[in-house]
């Protein structure tokens, strides 16, 4: 038997009680720095900066806004900018210089309600071509920006005249793996996950999970498609192997119920992609890891290639709150390094010990 403590150990290093909703924490890129993003009591937006040091998170600037902010990404920025993209509760899409946040360098009215979620790439060193934002919305639709191109999004997403305009809860870029190839996947509120190719601006796939997908993450996003999370309401999540579409019966997946809540969000560690980790509506962490089977497609009785899925393994978990965890990111920075925030109003830095040895 090996011993319990050869296995991963997720450590609460730091919690700091806020005194707000807290939607959202990334890491600043290259820096012991979070940004925190909620709204005050008084249906104000916040942003506040953290640093980490001597085992404490000690807050160097807050911002009010006008508008609750949702979301946040780093993706879409240059190293040396470190600019952060947010969506906010009136459907604003805005860029900040965090040195000087007071006035967004960038600003759009990109949806009518409230933007859900909000991803990059092409910033940062990762995924090639043009850097790009997407958001997806409450108004069922999801849009591809350009912040070198100002008023008009590069791609739009929605659904066609009469069609039932779905709640977008999750998107993510993957597949940015050349100058011409990018995918944005989309999830819904009914189940649906939509994979779209900006390349040839097509549906390329889509599936229904039966449960409101709450997030989708690739394993990377400056690679060929490799893997494809999707987790949903009611505590299960889908892996999806990404390398082989059969034209009828898409892509092989296997599913795993973490628990009996909704798995709120899905990180992917940056240094392996073959570990990620959920978070979860009971205050819980589940750390996993993926194992890819003999052989990753087969001829099918079409004599169609069609995918094979592997396993999930469950690493480690750990509670932490009560209350759901809604965000969850890796630091790009330090191996076993992340920040995540729940509505129990707190934000944790967390340790997550011996990921080089599973």
């Amino acid at each position: 038997m090996s011993s319990p403590l050869a296995k991963p150990q997720i450590i609460a290093h730091v919690q700091k009680s806020l005194n707000y909703t807290v939607f959202d924490t990334k890491w600043i890129p290259c820096s012991a720095k979070f940004v925190c993003m909620g709204n005050f009591p008084r249906g104000t937006g916040v942003m506040q900066i953290y640093e980490v040091e001597h085992g404490d998170a000690q807050l160097i600037k807050e911002v009010e806004k006008p508008k609750p902010i949702k979301c946040g990404t780093f993706g879409a920025t240059s190293l040396q900018q470190r600019h952060i993209a947010t969506g906010d509760f009136e459907g604003n899409l805005n860029i900040w210089n965090l040195e000087m946040p007071e006035v967004p360098v960038y600003t759009v009215k990109a949806h009518k309600e409230i933007v859900n979620s909000i991803d990059a790439v092409g910033g940062l060193g990762i995924g090639d071509g043009a850097p790009e934002i997407v958001t997806g919305s409450r108004d069922g639709t999801v849009k591809v920006w350009d912040p070198r191109q100002k008023d008009s999004p590069v791609a739009n997403m929605e659904p066609i005249e009469g069609e039932t305009k779905r709640d977008c809860w999750t998107v993510a870029f993957g597949h940015a793996f050349n100058d011409q190839d990018r995918c944005v996947c989309a999830g819904y509120d009914n189940g649906d996950i939509k994979l779209f190719d900006l390349r040839n601006m097509s549906l390329r796939w889509e599936t229904n999970i039966k449960n409101g997908v709450c997030c989708v993450e690739f394993d990377r996003k400056d690679i060929s498609m490799n893997k494809l999370v999707a987790t949903s309401l009611e505590g299960k999540f889908h892996v999806f192997d990404m390398r082989t579409q059969h034209p009828t019966k898409g892509f092989a997946s296997v599913s795993e119920k973490a628990n009996k809540s909704t798995i709120w969000q899905v990180r992917h560690l940056p240094q392996n992609r073959d570990i990620f980790m959920t978070a979860g509506g009971a205050g819980n962490l589940h750390l996993w890891k993926y194992e890819y089977p003999a052989q990753r497609s087969k001829k099918g009785s079409d004599d169609m290639d069609v995918g094979v899925a592997g396993s999930v393994n469950l690493l480690q978990n750990a509670t932490l709150s009560t209350q759901p965890i809604a965000s969850l990111d890796w630091s790009p920075d330090k191996q076993g390094l992340c920040v995540c925030s729940g509505f129990d109003q707190s934000v944790r830095v967390l340790i997550v010990t011996k990921l080089n040895v599973v």
